[in-house]
């Protein structure tokens, strides 16, 4: 369960506590994903680490606050990923990203140029509501529950169910061919 205080150390210490839910939700997801990703999901996980070491002077609020900018720090590490993918790989059928999926790591694997136009989507909600933005983030690319999104973001679940599929609409109606 994400919540209460982080407790107080190094950041490592902080990190380990939470490395092992990023990295149990990230394997959950990837059960039923065939085998042969070349981004494995422990070398994401440390590579969000890697980013957020550099991070050295935020404050951290609690565990849901963590989560959330380590959402934040995976989605630009499966965006990076993503590109470079599609510079291997030009081509083919274009499928859309279900925003209902929350399996962003198969996704950067499998469907580079979905990705990249996702988080041009994304970049563009920004500016229209930054907090929509935040919710898809925590949502996909963190994986995060309601209340978990709610909590990072210091709003009511209510709020980021009303917001997330608010989101969800005017996303799917941008990336619709």
């Amino acid at each position: 369960m994400i919540s209460g205080p982080m407790p107080t150390g190094s950041m490592e210490q902080m990190f380990l506590l939470v490395y092992n839910e990023l990295h149990q939700l990230a394997a959950r997801k990837l059960r039923s994903e065939r085998d042969g990703h070349t981004l494995s999901t422990t070398a994401l996980v440390n590579e969000a680490w890697l980013e957020l070491n550099k991070l050295n002077r935020i404050q951290w609020q609690n565990r849901a606050h963590f989560l959330a900018v380590a959402a934040q720090a995976m989605r630009r590490i499966l965006i990076d990923y993503a590109v470079a993918r599609r510079r291997e790989k030009r081509g083919g059928g274009q499928v859309l990203v279900s925003l209902d999926d929350g399996d962003a790591l198969a996704i950067a694997h499998q469907r580079a140029d979905e990705l990249v136009e996702l988080d041009e989507a994304l970049a563009r909600l920004q500016k229209i509501s930054e907090r929509q933005a935040r919710i898809v983030e925590c949502r996909f690319y963190g994986g995060m529950s309601v209340e978990e999104t709610a909590e990072a973001l210091r709003i009511s679940p209510a709020t980021v169910k009303r917001e997330w599929a608010l989101a969800r609409a005017w996303l799917n109606r941008e990336l619709q061919p």
